[in-house]
């Protein structure tokens, strides 16, 4: 696997954050990263967090990162690609406190989409 920082993900992420109104992501603590190589025949893109026991013992904050999977995300139209970082942001909970939302009933294709239709109205 290969992995670079993603510069277009993150401005994207910011946009989707800023025109959302994402207030309890703390932009700052999350961050982005491109991907290359995966064996993974469907994920698109993935949220990882440090454990609550690494960010007590290294003295952090929660962070987050954004990882987009190179292979699949780029062929993917932008429309598509808001809807990917829409559904990667749903994961993170309104405490920010380095944990991860469940899909179950939280993160749905009818939320992702109505989500995306008020990103596409502030536009």
């Amino acid at each position: 696997m290969k992995y670079n920082f993603a510069i277009d993900v993150r401005d994207l992420t910011l946009d989707i954050i800023n025109k959302l109104e994402l207030n309890h992501i703390e932009i700052d603590q999350i961050h982005f990263i491109r991907s290359n190589g995966t064996k993974s025949r469907y994920v698109l893109a993935r949220i990882h967090t440090l454990s609550k026991i690494l960010q007590k013992s290294l003295n952090m904050k929660p962070n987050y990162v954004i990882e987009v999977i190179s292979e699949r995300y780029d062929t993917y139209s932008d429309t598509e690609k808001e809807k990917i970082i829409i559904h990667e942001l749903l994961h993170i909970p309104n405490s920010f406190k380095g944990g991860l939302l469940p899909h179950k009933n939280i993160i749905t294709k009818k939320i992702i989409n109505k989500l995306h239709k008020k990103y596409l109205e502030v536009k």
